[in-house]
């Protein structure tokens, strides 16, 4: 049996010490962003997620999900948990006032979602498709959509999801067949069919709002004649209470790796009754509210695996006797050591903690982002804020997910056999965890994306003001004798960074495919100059801590310690990912597609 910890000192810390997210006050939603109230929302969240989420983990992984004629039906306990989670008003804690929602702050939202995707990912899925409905139809909708639906969305009475990919397509949607044909009332009827669509069908809430991206006739057959709908699977009635069911239906579910406590649907419209979602052929833009909203939340599921995992391992390694430490006995009344003692031991877990704690950090600043575009007054601030949410949220997708999935296997091996049979629960965070690389955009488009897109975009503005913004805080701390530990490996990793920019900007216009061959070499090379930057400033904020001699300062000095570990022993990736880029496509492409 597992156990789970929410890391609300660590938040705190983050939001007191390091976003200073009480600055803010005079912005909306943030009025109340008291250090005690946040921290009672933190806390508040903390016991939701270890006592009501997490004991149906593993029992909701076993049981999985049931398909019948067309109808799911979830593990048992998630419906009550759900209840208890909507009943909380956690499901409209940063959504719109005028809906029904608190309107706090969307960091504070992802704190929140970090700890329910730890504590059971797979139940913590049907409420998180949902948010990021909500968002597509907040920025996008007509004044009728969100007057009827977005009450009953934030309140948690109806759940939400996102249709994109379909058996012949995923990234590639010119290739989508699902069509939308007008109706002379101004509804659509949509038909086609959609795969891989998280919490498709369920019986956790009584309707489901499917957005479902299609084509409409008359556009181009291609991604800009795609436009977003909104699909019921029941018709709301003159009450606003779900009335005749809709042309939509789950197929069948998917036989999964793992988050077997959501269901994954195929789902089958036909001539289902749909609502377009902002301006005709302009679907993608409206989606794409949707997805970087899903992109930073599946970001963070990488941190929330190799976060749950991590405290099992540790509680394990204290506890589990097995040889002798290298260095002299230390258990002297026992038979053996705990295997923490045996520095191998210690590097898996060093590793898995210094990547939570500087993921938690970079993902807040980011999200924080998310807030200051929508809310700064100044309107070039709300661009800076906008340029480093748009560049960076790429990075810590695929980054987050993939180093997630490592430290999560890592984890695993400190149980070694135990830690692969069922009953220790370390092999269901390893296969929850893998999905995370896969949806929102498999992790090598993010790669494209970030050297094709980002990168270049508006004169490679927001690529500038993100190494401004590292070389602001270089300067400001460069003659701090303190710091210079931390203060020369990013002045190093910021010195790579621009070498692999220079490296791309003089080889891609040879051959495209030298960018895209390099491109997740850049990704992580950015991703890791990023997570330096952070424990660059959780670092200051601890020695700050100690000099005052006031606060917890155990926990100042673990936070020291673990930023000389990620500086010493995580950073110096950096040079293997500026070599590899700088290798190229050539010995990459050579051989003939027939010789794989």
């Amino acid at each position: 049996m597992t156990t789970y910890t929410a890391p609300v000192v660590d938040m705190e810390f983050i939001f007191q010490d390091i976003l200073d997210l009480y600055q803010y006050k005079n912005l909306p939603g943030f009025q109340d962003t008291s250090p005690d109230i946040v921290s009672a929302i933190l806390r508040e969240g903390a016991k939701v997620t270890e006592e009501v989420f997490h004991p149906l983990n593993q029992s909701g992984d076993a049981e999985g999900c049931q398909w019948q004629n067309g109808e799911v039906t979830t593990p048992q306990g998630f419906k009550q948990a759900y209840k208890t989670y909507v009943d909380g008003g956690w499901n409209g804690l940063t959504a719109d006032p005028e809906y029904g929602g608190q309107g706090m702050p969307y960091v504070l939202g992802l704190a929140i979602n970090e700890m329910l995707v730890s504590a059971n990912h797979g139940l913590a899925a049907y409420p998180g498709l949902t948010q990021g409905a909500i968002e597509a139809l907040q920025a996008h909708a007509s004044d009728v959509l969100k007057q009827t639906y977005l009450p009953k969305l934030i309140s948690g009475e109806w759940s939400g999801t996102m249709n994109l990919t379909e058996p012949q397509c995923g990234t590639d949607l010119n290739l989508m067949r699902t069509r939308a044909t007008k109706s002379t009332d101004g509804s659509y009827r949509l038909t086609g069919t959609k795969i891989f669509i998280s919490s498709g069908e369920h019986d956790i809430t009584d309707n489901i709002i499917h957005l479902v991206i299609a084509k409409t006739e008359g556009g181009p057959d291609n991604l800009k004649g795609v436009s977003l709908f909104l699909v019921p699977k029941f018709l709301p009635n003159g009450a606003g209470a779900p009335g005749e069911r809709n042309g939509v239906r789950c197929g069948s579910i998917e036989h999964k790796m793992g988050i077997h406590g959501n269901s994954t649907c195929e789902m089958i419209y036909e001539d289902a009754v749909g609502y377009l979602v902002g301006h005709e052929f302009k679907g993608m833009r409206a989606m794409f509210t949707m997805m970087n909203a899903a992109r930073l939340g599946v970001s963070v599921q990488g941190i929330c695996h190799s976060e749950a995992s991590y405290q099992n391992a540790a509680i394990y390694a204290r506890e589990r006797l097995q040889g002798r430490s290298v260095s002299g006995v230390k258990n002297q009344d026992q038979a053996a050591d705990p295997i923490i003692v045996h520095p191998d031991v210690r590097r898996m877990l060093m590793t898995s903690r210094a990547f939570n704690e500087g993921a938690r950090a970079l993902a807040l600043w980011i999200a924080l982002q998310v807030d200051l575009a929508e809310k700064l007054p100044d309107e070039k601030a709300r661009q800076d804020a906008h340029d480093l949410l748009d560049l960076l949220t790429p990075v810590i997708k695929a980054f987050f997910t993939d180093k997630g999935y490592e430290y999560t296997n890592t984890n695993m091996q400190i149980f070694g056999g135990h830690g692969y049979v069922v009953e220790t629960g370390m092999e269901q965070y390893v296969r929850d965890c893998r999905i995370t690389q896969i949806y929102e955009g498999a992790n090598g488009i993010h790669g494209l994306d970030l050297v094709g897109r980002k990168l270049p975009a508006n004169g490679g503005r927001a690529a500038q003001l993100f190494l401004s913004t590292l070389q602001s805080f270089i300067e400001t701390h460069r003659n701090n004798a303190a710091m210079a530990e931390f203060i020369g490996p990013l002045g190093q990793a910021m010195d790579h960074l621009q070498q692999a920019t220079l490296w791309l900007m003089e080889n891609a216009a040879k051959s495209p495919d030298h960018a895209a061959a390099s491109s997740m070499e850049y990704l992580s090379l950015m991703a890791h100059t990023a997570m330096a930057y952070m424990w660059n400033r959780m670092a200051l904020a601890a020695l700050n801590g100690m000099d005052s001699g006031k606060g917890n300062q155990k926990f100042y000095r673990n936070k020291l310690i673990t930023a000389r570990f990620y500086m010493a022993r995580m950073l110096p990736d950096i040079l293997s990912h500026l070599e590899r880029l700088k290798s190229g496509a050539d010995c990459m492409m050579a051989l003939d597609a027939e010789d794989f």
